[in-house]
């Protein structure tokens, strides 16, 4: 009997994993702007609801908890980045002055000037823009209030327009960032591996 529900709960989740992989992986993508690290993120995070997948599939909207992992686990990735960076800042200070031009509004592209965005700012601006979800999915997805949504949202997408410096930031946003992203193979991720990913 045990096995059987095991059997059951594995092809449960591998029918989930199949769905919502390259979508989780984008996500990770636009959130942290590492290509690179994106698929990494978005199977840690379905090895992490794997381990709690009891949980996960007796959710009313597991698909957002999922969402929920990975903006944690880029929230996580993007901090460690940052003190990385503030460290290899400090050892250069002395020899790296900034004298680049500060007027940037006009080259910058969409991904460029969402990753200039604070984390929630852009989380929002992703999910509701990228993902197309309601204001209640993205507060779902993140655990904060509607209202935390409608006020990031709006701030992030101000601050787009700031930086973009053209008309019509939602249409030009949401065409960049809903195209499409070539990922690699995910045949090697298999339930209950971990990948040895030390990063």
């Amino acid at each position: 009997m045990g096995t059987v529900v095991d059997d059951a709960a594995s092809v449960e989740f591998h029918a989930f994993f199949e769905r919502h992989y390259a979508e989780l992986s984008r996500l990770a993508h636009l959130l942290t702007g590492e290509p690179d690290t994106a698929d990494d993120l978005a199977a840690d995070a379905l090895l992490a609801l794997w381990h709690r997948w009891d949980r996960v599939r007796a959710a009313d909207h597991p698909a957002a908890y999922a969402r929920g992992v990975v903006a944690n686990l880029a929230r996580t990735r993007i901090r460690s980045a940052v003190r990385e960076r503030r460290r290899i800042a400090l050892f250069w200070s002395q020899r790296e002055e900034n004298t680049e031009n500060p007027d940037i509004a006009g080259v910058v592209d969409v991904q460029e000037a969402l990753r200039m965005l604070p984390f929630r700012k852009r989380a929002c601006v992703v999910l509701r823009h990228a993902f197309d979800l309601s204001e209640k999915d993205t507060a779902l997805a993140l655990g904060v209030s509607v209202g935390t949504v409608k006020s990031q949202t709006s701030k992030g997408m101000a601050e787009l327009q700031r930086l973009l410096g053209t008309q019509g930031v939602p249409q030009r946003m949401h065409a960049a960032l809903v195209a499409p992203r070539r990922s690699p193979a995910v045949e090697g991720v298999r339930t209950g591996e971990g990948g040895g990913r030390d990063r």
